[in-house]
């Protein structure tokens, strides 16, 4: 197994840090402080800074003002984006514009894809079904109807939904049974949004659809597609959870290597470092898992099993690890995890809120093991 990373995809992460290397993690009011939203919009400075840095448009081919690079490239920028809390949807952006190069008919890549390229587009994915637990392509129902599709029906827990121009959201046809992905309008006929409000403080958004009519040429049918897209959110959260952790722990490290204790840094103290150790191989693991599974989604190599789990040992690790981070970063800071004037607290509700998006580790040893019952190893 080899993790070494390509000139261009480490071209990628310099060009990241450089980005992201202004970003104070307590730009908005604390959510422990604050009722409702922190903010009523998205970072749009940092996302301009992001355009300018070519960042938008990395997964993006060159005809369409791209780099041409990969899902790996991808979660070693959302990694560096995670240790700062970057206030930007930069993985539903360009996840779903993925989605639309790959799969999407001409005409629809020639009108979104290099304006969400260069930042001017702002899309979203709603991926988490009508309560988050059931597979968001069973939520909404569409069906042809006079060169139209129609969709009905409600997602919960839309990252970003009050301030993307487009939401791509995943339907069961009732034609053919399988899953599609319209393109919708945020102000759209039909359209309302409800607004919702995640640990972090961000505003989420309840979208419901009535009747609601997109063109055929926004609606995307291609055998895969949302199959494609989940796998790719999935390893862009585990990518996120990976880089919060990583800055949880340096936090950590700098804090008890200052604090002194009966005359000494309590880093010097064995349990402090026991602790902060099985944190450290919590981090590796999450991040070895976290590359297999980027780097089979990416190149579509074969396995012992479907990359199906590989995505699901990546989320198990991810899941579990970054709250084990946060609650040790906590019990090692002592009070000074909870104040509000430090910024660690904010790492804690982030954590809480990858977490939930990933989903219970339990679920995903289910699903790993399904797949191993299904494909026998040896």
């Amino acid at each position: 197994m080899d993790f070494t990373f390509t000139e261009e995809q480490q071209a990628a992460v310099e060009a990241a840090r450089a980005v992201f290397a202004g970003v104070a993690p307590d730009g908005v009011p604390s959510p422990a402080l604050t009722t409702g939203a922190v903010a009523d919009d998205f970072d749009r400075a940092l996302w301009a800074k992001l355009a300018d840095a070519d960042l938008l448009s990395l997964l993006l081919d060159a005809r369409h003002g791209g780099a041409g690079l990969d899902a790996v490239a991808l979660c070693l920028v959302l990694r560096e984006s995670a240790k700062v809390l970057a206030r930007v949807p930069l993985l539903e952006s360009t996840a779903a514009a993925l989605t639309v190069q790959t799969y999407g008919g001409e005409e629809l890549k020639a009108d979104l894809l290099a304006r969400a390229g260069r930042g001017e587009l702002v899309l979203t994915v709603a991926a988490n079904g009508r309560t988050g637990h059931d597979g968001a392509e069973l939520a909404v129902t569409a069906r042809p109807e006079g060169g139209l599709w129609v969709l009905d029906g409600m997602q919960t827990a839309v990252p970003w939904a009050q301030n993307a121009d487009f939401v791509l959201v995943p339907a069961l046809s009732s034609e053919s049974g399988r899953s599609v992905l319209a393109l919708v309008p945020r102000v759209h006929e039909g359209v309302l949004l409800a607004e919702q409000f995640s640990t972090s403080g961000e505003r989420l958004g309840e979208l419901r659809l009535d009747s609601v009519r997109v063109p055929a040429r926004d609606v995307i049918d291609a055998d895969g597609a949302w199959e494609s897209l989940r796998d790719l959110l999935a390893t862009g959260t585990c990518a996120l959870a990976l880089g919060l952790g990583e800055g949880v722990l340096g936090m950590t490290s700098e804090y008890t290597s200052k604090r002194e204790q009966f005359g000494f840094p309590v880093a010097t103290f064995q349990a402090v470092a026991v602790q902060a150790a099985d944190r450290y191989i919590d981090l590796r693991a999450m991040e070895a898992t976290l590359w297999q599974a980027a780097w089979r989604i990416n190149s579509g190599a074969g396995g012992a099993l479907p990359a199906s789990g590989d995505i699901a040992v990546a989320k198990i690790w991810a899941s579990e690890g970054v709250r084990r981070v946060v609650q040790t970063a906590q019990h090692l800071h002592g009070g000074i995890g909870a104040d509000t004037d430090y910024p660690l607290h904010r790492y804690h509700a982030w954590a809480k809120h990858l977490e939930l998006s990933l989903g219970p580790a339990a679920a995903h040893e289910e699903a790993l093991g399904d797949l191993l019952a299904a494909h026998p190893l040896g």
